[in-house]
């Protein structure tokens, strides 16, 4: 199909009764129509051809986001930054693998040169602290804490301020990419890291949202407690990347619940199902 087919296929948008099968012609040409059906909306000056424009549009990003988040999960779950990425994709979906993995890499850099590879692992976590919060200003969210942009993996690296997950996320990249053994911990309302190393028989906990503060399995006990959760051993020891990922999910349905909008709390549902298939 030409261009001066395609626009006159866009032209019968406005068309209501034409509308749903004018539609599914344009879906069912995939995603290589976006570009033009972007070029459509700029050059229109008729508002209600634009809103189904933008709907069209979006419906064919996230049929192909639910496409790549199955395959992620079924095919690419040890690729934690991709997953992260994926999710980020909803609400950026022209944000490329690329420029998150280049941030990630830059901000590795700025860790790297002052590792220590001999130092005790509690002075390499303190370390690496030390410059992820007091000097590169990473902190918690606490003002917005419910934002949706706490899930975006973009959003975090660009702001330096996230939510417990998200920090979390950073700090275990960079500490994997040192060859360390970390961790993510799904605890009851709350997600830290553990430094396992089981050949040293050495563990404790992170709290990256509390500028790296080291704790103990005691501190995790006095947690439950207070919470009114008996303990249980996924609360002391590592999750798999698809555990953060649906919980990254989860935190994202409340935020939009909490903005009120309902549409994007149930597509993000959708995504969250698939790893229940």
């Amino acid at each position: 199909m030409d261009t001066k087919e395609l626009k006159a296929l866009v032209s019968l948008l406005e068309d209501d009764e034409l509308r749903p099968q004018i539609e599914e012609k344009i879906f069912s040409m995939g995603n290589e129509i976006i570009p033009f059906l972007e070029e459509e909306w700029g050059a229109s000056f008729d508002a209600s051809i634009q809103e189904r424009i933008e709907e069209i549009v979006h419906t064919l990003q996230f049929r192909l986001l639910k496409e790549r988040m199955l395959n992620w999960k079924t095919n690419e779950s040890e690729d934690l930054l991709k997953g992260m990425w994926l999710i980020a994709t909803y609400q950026y979906p022209d944000l490329s693998l690329e420029k998150i993995t280049q941030d990630f890499e830059q901000l590795y850099y700025e860790i790297w040169p002052n590792f220590e590879p001999e130092a005790h692992p509690y002075d390499q976590i303190k370390g690496i602290s030390n410059i992820l919060f007091s000097k590169l200003r990473f902190k918690a969210n606490t003002a917005h804490f419910h934002s949706p942009a706490n899930s975006m993996i973009n959003s975090v690296l660009e702001s330096k301020r996230g939510n417990p997950i998200a920090l979390s996320v950073i700090y275990m990249l960079i500490t994997q990419k040192l060859n360390m053994p970390v961790y993510g911990v799904n605890l009851p309302n709350f997600f830290i890291i553990t430094y396992n190393d089981t050949d040293k028989n050495l563990q404790f906990y992170v709290n990256a949202f509390n500028r790296g503060l080291i704790f103990t399995k005691q501190d995790i006990d006095h947690y439950l407690g207070q919470v009114n959760i008996n303990p249980h051993p996924k609360f002391y020891t590592p999750c798999t990347h698809i555990d953060i990922i649906t919980r990254v999910l989860r935190n994202l349905i409340v935020s939009f619940e909490k903005l009120n909008e309902h549409h994007k709390a149930d597509e993000v549902k959708q995504l969250l199902g698939l790893f229940d298939a």
